[in-house]
Protein backbone atom coordinates (compact mmCIF):
# COMPACT_ATOMS: atom_id res chain seq x y z
CA UNK A 1 0.00 0.00 0.00
CA UNK A 2 1.33 3.39 -1.23
CA UNK A 3 2.12 5.27 2.18
CA UNK A 4 1.89 9.40 1.40
CA UNK A 5 3.77 10.70 4.92
CA UNK A 6 0.36 11.55 6.74
CA UNK A 7 0.62 7.91 8.29
CA UNK A 8 2.99 9.19 11.56
CA UNK A 9 1.11 12.38 12.15
CA UNK A 10 -1.68 12.27 14.68
CA UNK A 11 -2.99 13.55 17.97
CA UNK A 12 -3.78 12.14 21.22
CA UNK A 13 -7.29 13.02 22.49
CA UNK A 14 -9.37 11.29 24.62
CA UNK A 15 -6.87 8.82 25.17
CA UNK A 16 -7.30 8.02 21.26
CA UNK A 17 -4.46 7.92 18.62
CA UNK A 18 -6.63 9.86 16.23
CA UNK A 19 -5.06 10.45 12.72
CA UNK A 20 -4.45 13.45 10.61
CA UNK A 21 -5.69 13.43 6.52
CA UNK A 22 -5.20 15.94 3.84
CA UNK A 23 -7.56 18.73 2.85
CA UNK A 24 -9.19 19.39 -0.32
CA UNK A 25 -6.75 22.18 -1.06
CA UNK A 26 -3.93 20.09 -0.37
CA UNK A 27 -5.45 17.33 -2.91
CA UNK A 28 -6.52 20.32 -5.32
CA UNK A 29 -2.85 21.45 -5.57
CA UNK A 30 -1.62 18.16 -5.84
CA UNK A 31 -3.90 17.12 -8.49
CA UNK A 32 -3.00 20.16 -10.81
CA UNK A 33 0.87 19.65 -10.13
CA UNK A 34 0.17 16.09 -11.62
CA UNK A 35 -1.71 17.63 -14.62
CA UNK A 36 0.74 20.04 -15.32
CA UNK A 37 3.44 17.23 -14.99
CA UNK A 38 1.42 15.36 -17.73
CA UNK A 39 0.70 18.14 -19.88
CA UNK A 40 4.07 19.08 -20.07
CA UNK A 41 6.21 15.93 -20.40
CA UNK A 42 2.99 13.76 -21.48
CA UNK A 43 3.08 10.54 -19.01
CA UNK A 44 0.75 11.23 -16.12
CA UNK A 45 2.97 10.72 -12.98
CA UNK A 46 1.94 7.75 -10.76
CA UNK A 47 2.94 10.17 -7.44
CA UNK A 48 3.04 13.59 -7.09
CA UNK A 49 5.34 15.30 -4.17
CA UNK A 50 3.06 18.34 -2.12
CA UNK A 51 4.57 20.66 0.55
CA UNK A 52 1.85 21.85 2.65
CA UNK A 53 2.05 25.01 5.06
CA UNK A 54 1.63 22.53 8.08
CA UNK A 55 5.46 21.99 7.12
CA UNK A 56 4.64 18.11 6.21
CA UNK A 57 5.49 17.11 2.98
CA UNK A 58 3.19 14.18 1.84
CA UNK A 59 3.46 11.96 -1.42
CA UNK A 60 -0.22 11.46 -3.37
CA UNK A 61 -1.66 9.24 -5.40
CA UNK A 62 -2.12 10.29 -8.53
CA UNK A 63 -5.97 8.62 -10.33
CA UNK A 64 -7.78 8.74 -13.31
CA UNK A 65 -5.27 10.80 -15.53
CA UNK A 66 -6.41 11.88 -19.29
CA UNK A 67 -4.52 13.76 -21.85
CA UNK A 68 -6.77 15.40 -25.09
CA UNK A 69 -7.10 18.54 -26.85
CA UNK A 70 -3.96 20.11 -25.24
CA UNK A 71 -5.21 19.37 -21.75
CA UNK A 72 -4.40 17.15 -19.01
CA UNK A 73 -6.78 16.14 -16.27
CA UNK A 74 -6.03 14.26 -13.09
CA UNK A 75 -7.35 13.54 -9.78
CA UNK A 76 -6.41 12.71 -6.03
CA UNK A 77 -8.21 11.36 -3.20
CA UNK A 78 -8.73 13.49 -0.23
CA UNK A 79 -7.95 11.16 2.85
CA UNK A 80 -9.76 13.46 6.38
CA UNK A 81 -8.02 10.55 8.56
CA UNK A 82 -10.25 10.20 11.55
CA UNK A 83 -12.11 13.64 11.18
CA UNK A 84 -15.56 13.11 10.73
CA UNK A 85 -15.87 15.13 7.48
CA UNK A 86 -17.64 14.41 4.61
CA UNK A 87 -15.64 14.70 2.09
CA UNK A 88 -13.70 11.98 3.41
CA UNK A 89 -12.71 9.55 -0.35
CA UNK A 90 -14.24 11.94 -2.97
CA UNK A 91 -11.77 12.76 -5.81
CA UNK A 92 -10.45 16.21 -6.70
CA UNK A 93 -9.88 16.98 -10.25
CA UNK A 94 -7.32 19.15 -11.81
CA UNK A 95 -7.62 20.58 -15.38
CA UNK A 96 -4.95 22.31 -16.78
CA UNK A 97 -4.23 23.98 -20.32
CA UNK A 98 -1.54 26.29 -21.80
CA UNK A 99 -1.56 30.15 -20.88
CA UNK A 100 0.08 32.53 -23.37
CA UNK A 101 0.46 34.58 -20.71
CA UNK A 102 3.26 33.61 -17.88
CA UNK A 103 0.50 33.01 -14.93
CA UNK A 104 -1.04 30.67 -13.50
CA UNK A 105 -4.64 31.10 -13.13
CA UNK A 106 -7.17 29.39 -11.22
CA UNK A 107 -10.81 28.67 -11.31
CA UNK A 108 -13.47 26.09 -10.06
CA UNK A 109 -15.34 23.93 -12.19
CA UNK A 110 -18.30 21.21 -11.78
CA UNK A 111 -18.64 20.54 -7.84
CA UNK A 112 -16.82 23.89 -6.64
CA UNK A 113 -19.12 26.41 -5.33
CA UNK A 114 -19.48 29.69 -6.87
CA UNK A 115 -19.85 33.02 -4.56
CA UNK A 116 -22.99 34.80 -4.90
CA UNK A 117 -23.20 36.68 -1.92
CA UNK A 118 -21.02 39.08 -0.12
CA UNK A 119 -18.43 39.12 3.11
CA UNK A 120 -16.53 35.53 1.86
CA UNK A 121 -12.78 35.94 1.18
CA UNK A 122 -13.92 35.98 -2.64
CA UNK A 123 -15.55 38.27 -4.71
CA UNK A 124 -19.20 37.07 -5.89
CA UNK A 125 -19.06 35.10 -8.81
CA UNK A 126 -15.28 33.65 -7.76
CA UNK A 127 -14.92 30.35 -7.08
CA UNK A 128 -15.19 29.24 -3.54
CA UNK A 129 -11.30 28.37 -3.91
CA UNK A 130 -9.65 29.68 -0.48
CA UNK A 131 -6.44 31.78 -0.49
CA UNK A 132 -4.10 29.52 0.90
CA UNK A 133 -5.46 26.67 -1.59
CA UNK A 134 -5.39 28.71 -4.24
CA UNK A 135 -1.64 29.47 -3.61
CA UNK A 136 -0.63 26.00 -3.09
CA UNK A 137 -1.82 24.92 -6.51
CA UNK A 138 -0.26 28.28 -8.14
CA UNK A 139 2.91 27.43 -6.22
CA UNK A 140 2.66 23.74 -7.20
CA UNK A 141 1.65 24.52 -10.80
CA UNK A 142 4.74 26.76 -10.80
CA UNK A 143 7.14 23.91 -9.48
CA UNK A 144 5.94 21.61 -11.88
CA UNK A 145 6.65 24.47 -14.68
CA UNK A 146 10.09 25.24 -13.37
CA UNK A 147 11.52 21.47 -12.66
CA UNK A 148 10.77 20.88 -16.49
CA UNK A 149 12.21 24.35 -17.87
CA UNK A 150 9.17 26.06 -19.14
CA UNK A 151 8.07 29.79 -18.79
CA UNK A 152 4.44 29.50 -20.22
CA UNK A 153 1.28 30.01 -17.86
CA UNK A 154 -1.08 27.39 -17.55
CA UNK A 155 -4.98 27.64 -16.33
CA UNK A 156 -5.98 25.28 -13.70
CA UNK A 157 -9.86 24.33 -13.14
CA UNK A 158 -10.24 22.75 -9.96
CA UNK A 159 -13.38 20.26 -10.32
CA UNK A 160 -15.42 18.07 -7.34
CA UNK A 161 -17.97 16.05 -9.00
CA UNK A 162 -19.66 14.72 -5.89
CA UNK A 163 -19.25 18.93 -4.35
CA UNK A 164 -23.00 19.11 -5.91
CA UNK A 165 -24.42 16.65 -3.55
CA UNK A 166 -22.15 16.92 -0.79
CA UNK A 167 -22.42 20.80 -0.33
CA UNK A 168 -26.21 20.47 0.76
CA UNK A 169 -24.58 19.01 4.45
CA UNK A 170 -22.31 21.91 4.96
CA UNK A 171 -22.61 25.67 5.91
CA UNK A 172 -22.62 26.77 2.01
CA UNK A 173 -26.01 27.09 1.66
CA UNK A 174 -26.12 29.52 4.14
CA UNK A 175 -22.55 31.26 3.07
CA UNK A 176 -24.24 31.78 -0.35
CA UNK A 177 -21.93 29.52 -2.02
CA UNK A 178 -23.98 27.79 -4.50
CA UNK A 179 -23.11 24.68 -6.49
CA UNK A 180 -20.65 22.92 -4.47
CA UNK A 181 -18.62 22.79 -1.65
CA UNK A 182 -15.72 24.95 -1.32
CA UNK A 183 -11.81 24.46 -1.39
CA UNK A 184 -10.46 24.54 2.33
CA UNK A 185 -7.59 24.63 4.56
CA UNK A 186 -4.92 26.98 5.61
CA UNK A 187 -2.26 23.95 7.05
CA UNK A 188 -3.40 21.73 4.22
CA UNK A 189 -3.44 19.00 7.09
CA UNK A 190 -6.56 18.22 8.42
CA UNK A 191 -6.76 17.93 12.29
CA UNK A 192 -9.50 15.09 13.75
CA UNK A 193 -12.06 16.89 16.47
CA UNK A 194 -11.00 20.59 14.96
CA UNK A 195 -12.57 23.36 16.35
CA UNK A 196 -10.60 25.72 14.39
CA UNK A 197 -12.92 24.60 11.17
CA UNK A 198 -16.25 25.02 13.23
CA UNK A 199 -15.16 28.29 14.74
CA UNK A 200 -13.78 29.84 11.25
CA UNK A 201 -17.18 29.23 9.85
CA UNK A 202 -19.12 30.88 12.51
CA UNK A 203 -16.59 33.52 11.88
CA UNK A 204 -17.14 33.88 8.55
CA UNK A 205 -20.88 33.41 8.27
CA UNK A 206 -21.17 36.40 11.17
CA UNK A 207 -18.54 38.77 9.14
CA UNK A 208 -21.16 37.77 5.61
CA UNK A 209 -24.32 38.94 7.70
CA UNK A 210 -22.47 42.45 8.66
CA UNK A 211 -21.06 42.77 4.66
CA UNK A 212 -24.84 42.19 3.73
CA UNK A 213 -26.11 45.05 6.00
CA UNK A 214 -27.14 43.95 9.53
CA UNK A 215 -27.36 46.25 12.34
CA UNK A 216 -28.59 43.45 14.70
CA UNK A 217 -27.40 39.69 14.88
CA UNK A 218 -29.28 36.52 15.94
CA UNK A 219 -27.06 33.65 17.70
CA UNK A 220 -28.90 30.82 18.73
CA UNK A 221 -26.58 27.64 19.71
CA UNK A 222 -28.22 25.06 17.53
CA UNK A 223 -31.72 24.27 16.17
CA UNK A 224 -33.58 24.87 19.63
CA UNK A 225 -32.94 28.51 19.46
CA UNK A 226 -34.00 28.54 15.71
CA UNK A 227 -36.79 26.58 16.26
CA UNK A 228 -38.44 28.17 19.32
CA UNK A 229 -37.69 31.70 17.04
CA UNK A 230 -39.37 30.49 13.84
CA UNK A 231 -42.65 29.62 15.78
CA UNK A 232 -42.79 32.64 17.80
CA UNK A 233 -41.57 35.29 15.93
CA UNK A 234 -40.96 36.43 12.69
CA UNK A 235 -37.24 36.09 12.24
CA UNK A 236 -35.46 35.39 9.28
CA UNK A 237 -32.54 32.93 8.43
CA UNK A 238 -30.67 35.82 7.37
CA UNK A 239 -30.80 37.31 10.64
CA UNK A 240 -29.54 33.98 12.57
CA UNK A 241 -25.91 32.84 12.75
CA UNK A 242 -25.51 28.99 14.83
CA UNK A 243 -22.90 29.23 17.10
CA UNK A 244 -22.95 25.70 18.34
CA UNK A 245 -21.20 25.39 22.22
CA UNK A 246 -18.88 28.49 21.49
CA UNK A 247 -21.50 31.34 22.84
CA UNK A 248 -18.14 33.59 23.49
CA UNK A 249 -16.18 33.52 20.90
CA UNK A 250 -19.13 34.38 18.64
CA UNK A 251 -19.61 37.62 20.82
CA UNK A 252 -16.05 38.33 19.74
CA UNK A 253 -16.41 37.68 16.41
CA UNK A 254 -20.02 39.71 16.67
CA UNK A 255 -17.97 42.61 17.83
CA UNK A 256 -14.82 42.51 15.27
CA UNK A 257 -17.44 42.72 12.90
CA UNK A 258 -18.69 45.67 13.68
CA UNK A 259 -22.27 44.60 14.90
CA UNK A 260 -24.08 47.62 16.90
CA UNK A 261 -26.56 44.96 18.65
CA UNK A 262 -26.37 41.10 19.37
CA UNK A 263 -29.80 39.31 20.18
CA UNK A 264 -28.53 35.71 22.23
CA UNK A 265 -31.79 33.20 22.10
CA UNK A 266 -30.64 29.74 23.58
CA UNK A 267 -32.40 27.21 26.02
CA UNK A 268 -31.91 27.11 29.74
CA UNK A 269 -30.05 23.94 29.43
CA UNK A 270 -26.76 25.78 27.56
CA UNK A 271 -27.40 29.43 29.05
CA UNK A 272 -28.04 28.87 32.65
CA UNK A 273 -24.15 28.10 31.73
CA UNK A 274 -24.04 31.64 31.09
CA UNK A 275 -25.31 32.80 34.50
CA UNK A 276 -21.59 31.64 35.56
CA UNK A 277 -19.50 32.77 33.16
CA UNK A 278 -19.32 29.86 31.20
CA UNK A 279 -19.08 30.66 27.52
CA UNK A 280 -18.14 27.69 26.03
CA UNK A 281 -21.18 25.27 26.38
CA UNK A 282 -20.09 21.95 25.65
CA UNK A 283 -20.01 19.65 29.02
CA UNK A 284 -16.56 18.50 28.20
CA UNK A 285 -15.35 22.32 28.87
CA UNK A 286 -17.64 23.02 31.73
CA UNK A 287 -20.96 21.99 33.12
CA UNK A 288 -22.30 23.58 36.83
CA UNK A 289 -25.50 23.58 35.29
CA UNK A 290 -27.26 21.85 38.47
CA UNK A 291 -24.82 24.12 41.14
CA UNK A 292 -25.41 27.61 39.19
CA UNK A 293 -29.23 26.62 39.40
CA UNK A 294 -29.05 25.95 42.94
CA UNK A 295 -27.35 29.19 43.84
CA UNK A 296 -29.48 31.08 41.51
CA UNK A 297 -32.54 29.41 43.78
CA UNK A 298 -30.62 29.87 46.88
CA UNK A 299 -30.45 33.49 46.10
CA UNK A 300 -34.53 33.28 45.36
CA UNK A 301 -35.30 31.88 48.65
CA UNK A 302 -35.03 28.47 48.10
CA UNK A 303 -34.03 26.28 51.62
CA UNK A 304 -31.37 24.26 51.27
CA UNK A 305 -33.16 20.34 50.74
CA UNK A 306 -34.69 22.01 47.65
CA UNK A 307 -31.17 22.91 46.44
CA UNK A 308 -29.93 19.94 47.33
CA UNK A 309 -33.40 18.20 45.06
CA UNK A 310 -31.45 20.73 42.49
CA UNK A 311 -28.33 19.24 42.61
CA UNK A 312 -29.12 15.73 42.44
CA UNK A 313 -30.66 16.30 39.42
CA UNK A 314 -29.80 15.56 35.53
CA UNK A 315 -31.86 17.55 33.43
CA UNK A 316 -32.95 21.20 33.81
CA UNK A 317 -36.47 20.84 32.76
CA UNK A 318 -36.14 18.23 36.44
CA UNK A 319 -34.69 21.36 37.88
CA UNK A 320 -37.22 23.78 36.52
CA UNK A 321 -40.00 21.65 37.27
CA UNK A 322 -39.00 21.53 41.35
CA UNK A 323 -38.12 25.37 41.19
CA UNK A 324 -42.11 25.36 39.45
CA UNK A 325 -43.77 23.55 42.75
CA UNK A 326 -41.65 25.65 45.05
CA UNK A 327 -43.43 28.86 43.31
CA UNK A 328 -39.88 30.25 43.09
CA UNK A 329 -39.34 29.94 39.24
CA UNK A 330 -39.99 33.35 38.52
CA UNK A 331 -37.39 34.35 40.82
CA UNK A 332 -34.95 32.31 39.88
CA UNK A 333 -35.02 32.73 36.50
CA UNK A 334 -34.62 37.19 37.57
CA UNK A 335 -31.36 35.92 39.76
CA UNK A 336 -30.36 34.22 36.39
CA UNK A 337 -31.06 37.15 34.02
CA UNK A 338 -29.61 39.26 36.24
CA UNK A 339 -26.15 37.23 36.23
CA UNK A 340 -26.43 36.59 32.68
CA UNK A 341 -26.63 39.90 31.62
CA UNK A 342 -23.71 40.62 34.00
CA UNK A 343 -21.70 38.41 32.17
CA UNK A 344 -22.52 38.64 28.90
CA UNK A 345 -22.07 43.01 28.62
CA UNK A 346 -18.86 41.92 30.29
CA UNK A 347 -17.51 40.08 27.16
CA UNK A 348 -18.73 42.44 24.65
CA UNK A 349 -17.42 45.07 27.12
CA UNK A 350 -20.36 47.36 26.20
CA UNK A 351 -18.81 47.83 22.96
CA UNK A 352 -22.43 46.80 21.67
CA UNK A 353 -25.78 46.20 22.89
CA UNK A 354 -26.45 42.93 23.88
CA UNK A 355 -29.82 40.92 25.05
CA UNK A 356 -30.41 37.62 25.60
CA UNK A 357 -34.02 35.10 25.92
CA UNK A 358 -33.80 32.02 27.65
CA UNK A 359 -36.27 29.48 26.92
CA UNK A 360 -37.55 25.91 27.51
CA UNK A 361 -39.44 23.53 25.63
CA UNK A 362 -41.76 23.19 28.15
CA UNK A 363 -42.48 26.55 29.93
CA UNK A 364 -41.19 29.05 26.68
CA UNK A 365 -39.49 32.11 27.62
CA UNK A 366 -38.24 31.59 31.06
CA UNK A 367 -36.38 35.27 31.28
CA UNK A 368 -34.80 38.20 29.21
CA UNK A 369 -31.98 40.73 29.49
CA UNK A 370 -31.09 43.78 28.58
CA UNK A 371 -33.58 45.18 25.26
CA UNK A 372 -34.25 41.31 24.19
CA UNK A 373 -38.37 41.73 25.02
CA UNK A 374 -38.38 45.47 22.84
CA UNK A 375 -36.19 43.00 20.20
CA UNK A 376 -38.85 40.36 20.77
CA UNK A 377 -42.18 43.26 20.05
CA UNK A 378 -40.48 44.27 17.19
CA UNK A 379 -40.22 40.98 15.39
CA UNK A 380 -44.05 40.87 16.53
CA UNK A 381 -45.22 43.56 14.96
CA UNK A 382 -43.22 42.54 11.55
CA UNK A 383 -45.39 39.35 11.97
CA UNK A 384 -48.47 41.31 11.99
CA UNK A 385 -47.59 43.78 9.35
Amino acid sequence: MHKTGIEDHYAVIDGKRLQFGYTTGTCAAAAAKAAALYLITGKCPETVGIATPKGIDLDLEVLNGEKKDGSATCAVRKYSGDDPDVTNGILVYATVTWQQEPVILVDGGIGVGRVTKPGLKQAIGEAAINPVPKQMIINAVTEALSDCGQAEGMKVIISIPEGVELAKQTFNPRLGIEGGISVLGTSGIVEPMSESALTESIDLEIRQKKAMGLSRLIIVPGNYGEDFLHTLFAVRDSELVKCSNFIGLSLDYAVNAGFSEVLLVGHIGKFIKLAGGIMNSHSKEADGRAELMAACALRAGCTGETARQILDCVTTDEMLRILGRQKLLEKTMAVAAEKIDFYIRNRVKNRLTIGAVVFSNETGILCTTGPADKWLEEYKERDNG
